[in-house]
């Protein structure tokens, strides 16, 4: 294993985890840095994908006693709990027709910088507008979770399959405008990750096989475990941010690096 891309893949891995759950895009982070690393081949593409499941596996892990009693009263015919789960698979699903039949157009067209940062930018006049126009929450509660809204949520996450949208902030903002408080649309957004991140992680593994060497596992090992690392510590700061403050921070963040992307798209 050589040393060099040993290092690049922990610290893709590290920037994966510190951004996956934040609004401001994930992707558009690994592209801007794997170009800046030279770290961009077809191997990098499905190392990005699956370095994913580190971060999701943080969240597991972080709400574990939500999930095991969601999963319990689930088994034992508890009604809110299976309403939550059909809420999350009906979340999922437009995510697998979309992924599933336009995947080779994502990729192949798609996955640029130029993309990348009029997304970013795109999304953050997004985030002020929600901001502004969005009107006091109904629901602050999982319980209260309709199907409607969920169905509002997953074809907002559809939306994130263009590269620098970010996944989370297109969930965030798809339940703020479905009723739900930041609070609730956030901890949505994670239990939605998880169903999504894991499917996109094994399909990508499913079509990638063939280009993966023992060298790339042991690169997306570290990649992995950096990425669980860093998504660990983000999350519960996440939670407790966007309880008391507005997601305008992230707004100017993403500007700032959608412009950053774009004069070194010029200048590459």
């Amino acid at each position: 294993m050589d040393s060099v891309q040993a290092l690049k893949a922990l610290f893709l891995g590290l920037i994966e985890g510190l951004t996956e759950f934040l609004p401001i895009s994930s992707t558009g982070h690994l592209v801007l840095f794997g170009h800046l690393i030279d770290f961009h081949s077809d191997e990098g593409r499905v190392f990005e994908v699956v370095i994913q499941l580190g971060a999701i596996l943080a969240v597991c892990w972080l709400y574990r006693s939500k999930i095991i009693a969601l999963l319990r009263g689930f088994f034992a015919g508890d009604r809110a709990s299976q309403r939550f789960a059909g809420s999350v698979l009906l979340a999922f699903f437009p995510a697998v027709v979309i992924g599933i039949t336009a995947v080779d157009f994502i990729k192949g067209t798609l996955f640029n910088p130029l993309v990348v940062a009029v997304a970013l930018i795109v999304g953050a006049l997004v985030i002020f507008w929600t901001e502004a126009k969005v009107r006091q929450p109904t629901t602050h509660d999982f319980d209260q979770l309709t199907f409607k809204q969920a169905i509002v949520i997953g074809l907002a996450q559809c939306v994130a399959m263009i590269p620098g949208t970010s996944r989370s902030g297109a969930t965030i903002i798809g339940g703020m405008w479905a009723g739900l408080s930041r609070k609730t649309a956030t901890e949505f957004s994670f239990f939605l990750a998880m169903p999504t991140m894991l499917g996109a992680a094994t399909y990508d593994l499913y079509r990638n096989a063939d280009v993966l060497n023992q060298n790339d596992l042991g690169y997306i090992a570290i990649g992995f475990c950096a990425a669980f690392l860093s998504a660990f510590l983000v999350v519960r700061a996440l939670v407790r941010f966007v309880e008391n403050h507005s997601l305008r921070v992230f707004a100017w963040y993403r500007i700032g690096l959608g412009l950053l992307i774009l004069l070194m798209y010029y200048l590459w």
